[in-house]
């Protein structure tokens, strides 16, 4: 079967697709290689899946139409996985028409094409963003998310509501993920590990938003990508027992379905540095700030759908997750 994975050169895109790869699928790569972060780092990223004769690649921008359609012509096309978007909250309140071309055009082109060439499912990545100024924990699926504090969770709520849309009018079955901070090797630069670990190495001085107070369900890569193979053939179907008078935001009389994919225990930040700061074998120089526009102060994922569904389980502490992501970093900056 053929899966197409948008947004392969990104981090959560490569670690899935070389899974994908090694589990003997033939992955299509689709990512415009553009230039939010050092285009090094995905360039690295796709030269590791270009070593698979099962691999084929698309540099091409999923908000052209024309360019998605293509790739859908010429590949027999099973699955979809679209990872592919404008990513980071702060970065929104910058470039804010970034991120309507990506997560809200192109998704919008990649539900066209996986409707009309028949696609079987269609799985997605939202984000826990969306909970917005929710405060009730865990967070769960059938919990209200209509007050999002970011355009990019927003756009991440949009591509919800469009997926839904598609699966009521077109029967096309669509899984929504809420990823939850996910990190490990081949991270992304903006992420906060990321330049923590880069500016305790160089001496230079840590902003710690919130004051510190805050909590993050922080997940391994490598639960992410088992969480999504898990989900590949198990395409949602209609919820019978969906009720109108009390509607599931979750789940639908449509095949569609959202789920939580989080680590289910939630770390405080300053815990979070001070692992860090262990396997880094330095201290960090603290600056304490407030909270950052569209930020939120804490995320937990209700993950018992997932695992009723899969067995789904996250089994990566965070202490070795970190171990792993600072043995791969300093030989990244090595090299």
């Amino acid at each position: 079967m053929n899966i197409l994975v948008t947004g392969a050169a990104g981090f959560i895109g490569m670690h899935l697709s070389k899974k994908l790869l090694e589990q003997g699928y033939k992955v299509i790569g689709y990512d415009n290689i553009n230039n939010y972060y050092d285009t090094q780092l995905k360039d690295e990223r796709l030269s590791i899946l270009e070593k698979y004769d099962n691999f084929t690649f698309y540099k091409e921008d999923l908000a052209n139409l024309k360019a998605v359609n293509n790739c859908f012509e010429h590949e027999n096309i099973g699955i979809v996985i679209n990872l592919a978007a404008q990513a980071g909250v702060r970065y929104s309140l910058e470039n804010p028409h970034a991120y309507i071309d990506s997560n809200i055009q192109g998704f919008t082109n990649i539900l066209e094409a996986s409707r009309h060439f028949k696609v079987r499912h269609l799985i997605y990545a939202s984000s826990s963003s969306v909970y917005g100024a929710n405060v009730k924990m865990p967070f769960s699926t059938s919990d209200s998310v209509n007050h999002p504090v970011s355009l990019y969770a927003a756009t991440k709520k949009s591509n919800e509501l469009l997926a839904h849309t598609y699966s009521h009018l077109y029967n096309l079955p669509t899984t929504g993920l809420r990823f939850f901070t996910v990190y490990g090797p081949y991270g992304r630069p903006d992420m906060a590990y990321f330049s923590f670990a880069n500016r305790i190495l160089n001496g230079e001085t840590i902003e710690v938003f919130n004051n510190g107070e805050m909590k993050r369900d922080f997940t391994y890569i490598d639960d992410v990508v088992e969480g999504i193979i898990q989900l590949l053939n198990k395409a949602p179907i209609p919820n019978d027992n969906w009720d109108r008078l009390n509607p599931d935001p979750g789940s639908s009389y449509a095949p569609y379905k959202l789920y939580n994919i989080g680590n289910n225990q939630p770390v405080k930040l300053m815990d979070f540095i001070s692992i860090l700061e262990k396997h880094l074998g330095k201290k960090a120089n603290k600056e304490f700030l407030p909270m950052q526009p569209g930020d939120v102060q804490a995320t937990y994922a209700d993950i018992e759908q997932l695992n009723q569904l899969t067995g789904y389980k996250p089994v990566t502490t965070i202490d070795e997750g970190l171990k792993e992501f600072v043995k791969w970093y300093l030989d990244y900056i090595e090299n």
